[in-house]
């Protein structure tokens, strides 16, 4: 939460010091920061001399070589480093007085994550997360068709983000162990559970297995989990990198009818092509990608909702400049948090968890 507006530079925009110039600040964070109205890019930490020049050119941002140096000069900190430093890098910025948006997952453990929440009231600050499949347009189709009654009452959801990546990229996230907060459980569970605790409410029970298949690779890089929720619903979720036939990216069964979709969604494929977030149509998903409801006898197409990434940038002005509720409340993420420790110690023991 923050208690009173964050001020900003001359052009009265917020000046923003981004932690991290990798997948997730290169892809994602730079050019939703650039493209939303009210935010600007004013300083990146990054020591590779090749990205460095990069944002100076392309966002007319300082390059600097440690996160101390965004504490005066920015309105605003994103966290978009290695998943291990996400909590001591919010923790200190917090204490510098400064709102945060620290990318997914946020801590380790749903005790981390209260701890920085605790310490964001405690400052009046603004703490929020990049949950960004929030904003999917397959996911905000579901939701819409939740909402319009159309799925009747939801029995499963099945979410899957697999991938086919024999060859082990390299890296913390696939070498590291535990202290690195790797393994494909935190960084695409973390989306997938976030996504099916919002469809469908409270979870009670856990299982999962967690599998490290690819050769050199110290973290699981083929998980799946099973959720209970309170209501009886139940979720299946699978994360994989070694998946040579891809599954739905959705199939949700309702009383009245089934929703099927394959295919991720759009947006991320025209960030990495380096498209401009706030170009008209760019959420929107072409025909034939889209879903399809109904039975086997009876499916039609579905329009996707048009994805929206950018409104979690435009969440974060109108928290800083209005007050209005950060677009992810950290609460939320440590009930995710919960989740992923209870499938980590179902993987290990070869049991059911219940919350």
């Amino acid at each position: 939460m923050n208690d009173a507006p964050v001020g900003g530079g001359a052009t009265g925009e917020l000046r923003v010091g981004l932690i991290g110039y990798g997948v997730a600040g290169a892809f994602f964070h730079a050019p939703l920061i650039a493209a939303t109205p009210g935010l600007r890019l004013s300083a990146v930490v990054t020591r590779a001399a090749e990205r460095a020049a990069e944002v100076e050119e392309k966002y007319g941002a300082r390059a600097v070589g440690d996160a101390g140096e965004l504490w005066d000069s920015s309105d605003l900190v994103v966290v978009a480093s290695p998943n291990r430093t996400h909590v001591p890098l919010a923790e200190a910025a917090l204490r510098a007085g400064l709102p945060v948006v620290v990318d997914k997952p946020l801590a380790a453990t749903a005790g981390e994550a209260r701890g920085l929440a605790a310490l964001a009231r405690e400052r009046g600050l603004m703490l929020t997360v990049f949950q960004n499949r929030r904003w999917d347009g397959d996911f905000l189709t579901i939701r819409r068709l939740l909402s319009s009654g159309e799925l009747g009452t939801v029995n499963r959801l099945e979410s899957r983000f697999e991938r086919w990546r024999p060859t082990p990229k390299g890296g913390w996230r696939e070498a590291g162990g535990a202290e690195e907060v790797g393994g494909i459980l935190y960084d695409l569970g973390s989306h997938l559970v976030d996504q099916a605790l919002r469809l469908l409410g409270p979870v009670t029970h856990v299982y999962a297995e967690r599998d490290a298949r690819r050769p050199g690779i110290a973290s699981d890089d083929d998980t799946f989990v099973a959720l209970t929720h309170a209501d009886g619903a139940r979720s299946h979720l699978w994360a994989s990198a070694v998946t040579p036939r891809l599954g739905p990216r959705f199939r949700v069964l309702g009383s009245r009818a089934g929703y099927l979709k394959d295919g991720l969604d759009i947006q991320e494929e025209r960030l990495r092509a380096g498209l401009d977030p706030g170009s008209p149509g760019f959420g929107e998903e072409p025909r034939e990608r889209w879903g399809t409801l109904g039975t086997d006898e009876t499916a039609r197409p579905v329009r996707t909702e048009p994805g929206a990434y950018l409104d979690f940038y435009r969440g974060v002005v109108a928290s800083l400049r209005e007050g209005a509720p950060p677009p992810v409340d950290p609460e939320e993420v440590a009930e995710v948090l919960t989740v992923l420790e209870a499938a980590r110690r179902s993987a290990a023991e070869g049991r059911v968890v219940t919350l």
